[in-house]
């Protein structure tokens, strides 16, 4: 065998870029597309000339090796819970799920079936990040003793037609957005031992801003203004903000601070981007770019132009690490530590007091140029 068949569950806007991008990476073949709205199903399936079925049916159907699960994500835990007991690996968007216990029943049910279990997000192996591990790697700023990190808004009221969830438990800028922030540390410094964070939120209401919706008052009932310290065990700590409560900053999205250099990263909500250096002397400067495979634009955003997206890639590696009997650098292990760092995150806000993390991962393996190639079609 050298390709999955891949089904989807959960037909929304994000099964557009996993139907689009899927055809960049070899080893995926999507068969099949499912939705609790059998007719929301069988319109995407119409637009990407992929067969729809029911959930009952895709997960019956033979021909699907692996199921990604793109539901809401309150519903991550049932959904890819039910996909392993159908005897079929797993793959879903982020966050994995949204309690650490919910997540070591997912390992254990993996383990028991023989199955694997991998989570997006994925753009920490876009070519930017993959850059900055190098660097770290070879020594470039020395031992990493400290960081700052932070993503700073003021939400999605103002355009998001349904936010509420948003601002629900389950919801908020750490478990929507953090995962892209802690993937990425994790690749970079390694898994963390403790965490400790303040919490809060500006208005305890929110009001939507367009569509049918526009004007009505919704509750905010989870924090919206998480600021955490996270000491990694490695000995380094990364002060993590992450905030709807923001209009404007001139924070940066990642610097690490090492015995010998400052390195700068770009957003890792994206896969591409220019990484500085600054050394000692005190001059920053732009690193010369790669030609990562997964750095180069391949689309034109509205807001931000050229970006390059390769949402899949994560995806595309978990199909190639179980057809090679190898380590996925989405794997579970990372995605289960990424959700007890969020959510002992919200725990410390709430008791005041450091958190010691039960869970531990490994670095992921580098995705060098040729790896990256090798992931392409």
């Amino acid at each position: 065998m050298d390709a999955l068949g891949i089904g989807i569950i959960g037909c929304g806007n994000i099964s557009t870029s996993y139907l689009r991008l899927a055809p960049l990476f070899r080893g995926l073949q999507v068969r099949s597309v499912a939705d609790v709205n059998l007719q929301t199903a069988r319109d995407r399936g119409a637009e990407f000339a992929v067969q729809a079925h029911s959930v009952e049916d895709l997960l019956a159907n033979p021909a699907v090796d692996m199921v990604i699960n793109l539901t809401v994500p309150e519903a991550h835990f049932a959904v890819t819970k039910a996909i392993l007991e159908a005897g079929k690996h797993a793959y879903s968007e982020k966050p994995l799920v949204l309690t650490l216990a919910d997540g070591l029943a997912l390992r254990d049910l993996a383990a028991a079936r023989g199955l694997s279990v991998g989570c997006a997000p994925d753009t920490f192996l876009g070519g930017a990040h993959q850059q900055a591990r190098a660097l770290l790697d070879e020594g470039a700023v020395g031992t990493i003793t400290a960081g700052s990190a932070g993503v700073l808004n003021h939400g999605m009221e103002a355009w998001h037609p349904n936010p509420d969830f948003f601002f629900l438990p389950g919801g908020g800028p750490m478990l929507d957005l953090g995962p892209y922030y802690i993937a990425n540390l994790i690749n970079l410094l390694g898994p963390v031992r403790r965490v400790g964070a303040l919490t809060s939120s500006a208005t305890e209401t929110r009001t939507i801003g367009s569509d049918a919706r526009k004007g009505e008052v919704i509750p905010v009932k989870t924090p919206t203004n998480i600021h955490a310290l996270l000491e990694f065990a490695s000995g380094a700590t990364v002060n993590l903000s992450t905030s709807w409560d923001v209009w404007s900053h001139k924070r940066a999205h990642m610097e690490l601070y090492g015995t010998e250099g400052t390195l700068y990263l770009p957003d890792p909500n994206f896969f591409g981007g220019v990484v500085e250096l600054g050394g000692k002397d005190g001059v920053i400067a732009a690193v010369p770019g790669w030609d990562h495979p997964l750095g180069r634009p391949n689309q034109e955003h509205p807001k931000h132009g050229a970006l390059a997206n390769y949402r899949t890639a994560g995806l595309a590696d978990m199909a190639q690490a179980i057809l090679a009997g190898r380590d996925a650098r989405c794997s579970l292990d990372r995605a289960l530590h990424g959700v007890e760092v969020m959510t002992a995150c919200l725990l410390s806000g709430e008791t005041g007091a450091f958190v010691t993390l039960q869970t531990t991962c490994t670095r992921p393996a580098a995705l060098g140029m040729s790896e990256a190639a090798a992931l392409l079609a």
